[in-house]
């Protein structure tokens, strides 16, 4: 099975599809150079054995046709990894921003209500900043795995916050209620940007991803999780990711 590729830059991306689209090419010729063989033996052999060289060439066919549909969903894999970079990458620092917390975290001293800078209040401690445009069953799955991630490293002092990213400010207040009960967490709070459309300007989240989660630690970033689609989200790969900030 083929997975999606991360690339450096699009020459790398352009040079890759290049090359996959070269090896299909030469195994399609060859394809059809088998099919050539099959089509043109003694018409007496056509005869004699019809039943197998039908059999054959539909063997062909379904080659090509194989072929093709990896091709194609190879390249599609790989333009769809390039488009969901978001967010500050691995080694780059994190800049402040200002939030409203909404719901969540009952117990972590900050109203709801209150505008404030989550990161500034986590300062250089291990956090995980998670921007998400859906709430649908593979986002709460990540918010339950880190709410438990936090009770757990409690000595560590992991923090995590969640920013939900819409078009209606009041619509999302109102969203992150109903995240909150749903999810049944009780360590994240969860928060709606001041730049709520696309999230904080100095971020850079791609308009495009449906879920950006950043993990950082000393203001560090050690690891970036983004998709286009949060049914590709993967929150067992990102509480993996978590051993980078509690070193």
């Amino acid at each position: 099975m083929l997975h999606p590729v991360k690339f450096g830059n699009r020459k790398s991306l352009r040079w890759t599809i290049a090359t996959l689209v070269a090896t299909i090419d030469g195994l399609i010729v060859g394809m059809f150079e088998i099919w050539n063989v099959f089509v043109s033996l003694p018409v007496a052999h056509q005869l004699c054995d019809t039943e197998r060289l039908i059999d054959k060439e539909q063997t062909v066919k379904k080659f090509i046709v194989l072929g093709l549909a990896v091709l194609l969903g190879s390249v599609g894999s790989l333009i769809a990894a390039e488009q969901i970079k978001s967010g500050p990458q691995t080694g780059d620092s994190l800049g402040a921003f200002y939030v409203t917390k909404c719901a969540g975290a009952e117990k972590d001293g900050v109203k709801k209500g209150k505008n404030l800078c989550y990161r500034c209040r986590n300062g250089v401690r291990p956090q995980v900043i998670v921007f998400t445009r859906s709430m649908d069953t593979m986002v709460v799955d990540l918010m339950q795995k880190l709410d438990k991630a936090v009770a757990k490293h409690a000595e560590s002092q992991l923090r995590v916050f969640v920013n939900l990213l819409g078009e209606d400010k009041d619509e999302l207040s109102a969203a992150a209620k109903k995240l909150a009960t749903h999810s049944n967490t009780s360590n994240l709070p969860i928060v709606v940007p001041n730049e709520f459309e696309n999230g904080p300007d100095n971020y850079g989240i791609s308009p495009k991803a449906a879920v950006t989660v950043i993990l950082a630690s000393g203001l560090g970033v050690k690891a970036n999780h983004a998709v286009a689609q949060s049914k590709d989200l993967k929150p067992d790969a990102v509480v993996a990711d978590l051993g980078k900030i509690l070193e």
